[in-house]
């Protein structure tokens, strides 16, 4: 029962230490695009310096530094809560060996004052010698041969259990430097975030000064958001019922295309899925996290979902999509395999969708497009150039993922 006892905890901590591994693996990923946006704003805000940047465009630039800055810290303190379970571990293991060494070599000294106290040739003879029987004797030969070979056995074992244990320091003191190291990032990037906060209070405090003068702009911002996503919502009905007319029309027998038109008309907001298509949406799910990111540089400047405006203290906005700021004449790609169902143009620039089985990737402010409508694109192959606006000079795509009408987080989907 104790032997049973102690594999399952060997096994489970064994599996806890790949797990915090494939964690810690996780969070430096995790980290080092953090770290690749924030090289890429900063990039980027150095090649419009020249530029003149409104209020509203700085605080954007802002909210964006202070919300990677908190995601590095926050990876940061996750790698360091981490790092301290493994060295609280390591350090259990590490008082485990020494015991265990001690116990072991207490008994290696009492087998070796033993083996010195009987050293004489003679003795041994005599041991043997003084036997009853030859079977006896036989058994006392192998005895002597296993107490020989037992104590080299406990020798090899000492030397093996010292080895690991020198290991586990030098690992120890690792994983010490290591932890010391990210509080002191951790430390620095909490600085970096008090002035990149600060910075911003006094932006807001600019644009409450002279309400007026802002006030028409960032209606203007609001009004432009809600039309494009109306837009969006009409386009993605659009191509939704496109695909049923088209699988109805390629269905090989006529029941088929009742059955694929009493589901369209059963529920219009879904895609009715071929086996071809199923297999897609099936491989483009599995890929969640690890899909490629449809620019080669650049930041997430306007996060998904609900948040506090930047521009509007307690005024909450709603995002379908994520926005990605990128350098002038950058191209988009596409994250993954599918076919082109929809090019349309939304407030003077385009949109490209894009379908995956169910799932809908778009591409939404692009000043030139290479694709055309029923074009079968693979992934990271160039769809189109972004949009630069000629106020601001910023460069942004507008990026959706959603599942029939379901809007997605595209942050989850790309690779982190």
């Amino acid at each position: 029962m104790t032997r049973l006892f102690l594999i399952i905890f060997f096994i489970g901590f064994t599996a806890c230490g790949w797990s915090q591994s494939a964690q810690q693996r996780k969070l430096e990923q995790r980290k080092a695009q953090i770290l690749k946006e924030m090289r890429d704003l900063q990039n980027l805000e150095s090649q419009s310096k020249t530029k003149e940047k409104s209020v509203l465009s700085r605080i954007e630039e802002n909210n964006a530094k202070i919300r990677l800055s908190q995601n590095l810290i926050s990876t940061t303190s996750k790698q360091t809560r981490l790092l301290s379970d493994d060295i609280y571990a390591n350090q259990l293991s590490i008082n485990k060996l020494n015991r265990e060494l001690k116990v072991l070599k207490e008994d290696y000294a009492n087998m070796i004052v033993k083996a010195y106290k009987s050293r004489s040739e003679q003795s041994r003879i005599m041991f043997i010698l003084s036997s009853e029987n030859f079977l006896q004797a036989y058994k006392r030969m192998q005895y002597m041969k296993q107490y020989a070979t037992f104590r080299k056995i406990q020798g090899d074992e000492i030397r093996a259990k010292m080895e690991e244990l020198e290991s586990r320091i030098t690992k120890l003191k690792s994983q010490k430097k290591e932890k010391e190291k990210l509080l002191a990032e951790s430390e620095k990037q909490k600085q970096t975030l008090e002035k990149d906060k600060d910075e911003q209070e006094k932006l807001i405090k600019n644009i409450r000064k002279d309400k007026k003068k802002y006030a028409a702009e960032i209606k203007k911002k609001k009004q432009e958001a809600k039309e494009i996503d109306r837009k969006i919502d009409k386009m993605i009905k659009e191509a939704i019922a496109e695909a049923n007319r088209k699988a109805a029309a390629k269905a090989s027998s006529a029941s088929e295309k009742k059955e694929i038109a009493a589901a369209a008309k059963k529920e219009p907001t879904k895609i009715v899925l071929t086996k071809e298509e199923k297999l897609i949406a099936s491989n483009f799910k599995a890929n969640k996290g690890r899909l490629p990111w449809p620019v080669a540089e650049g930041y997430v400047s306007s996060k998904f979902g609900t948040h506090e405006s930047p521009l509007e203290k307690g005024v909450i906005v709603d995002n379908k999509n994520i926005e990605i700021t990128t350098k002038e004449g950058a191209q988009v790609r596409a994250i993954f395999d599918g076919k082109v169902t929809f090019i349309q143009i939304i407030s003077g620039t385009k949109a490209v969708t894009v379908q995956h089985g169910d799932f809908m990737t778009i591409y939404y402010n692009l000043a030139s497009v290479n694709v055309s409508v029923g074009d079968k694109v693979s992934t990271k192959q160039t769809i189109g150039t972004i949009h630069t606006y000629p106020g601001s000079g910023k460069t942004v795509l507008k990026f959706f993922i959603v599942q029939n009408m379901n809007y997605l987080n595209p942050e989850s989907w790309i690779a982190q």
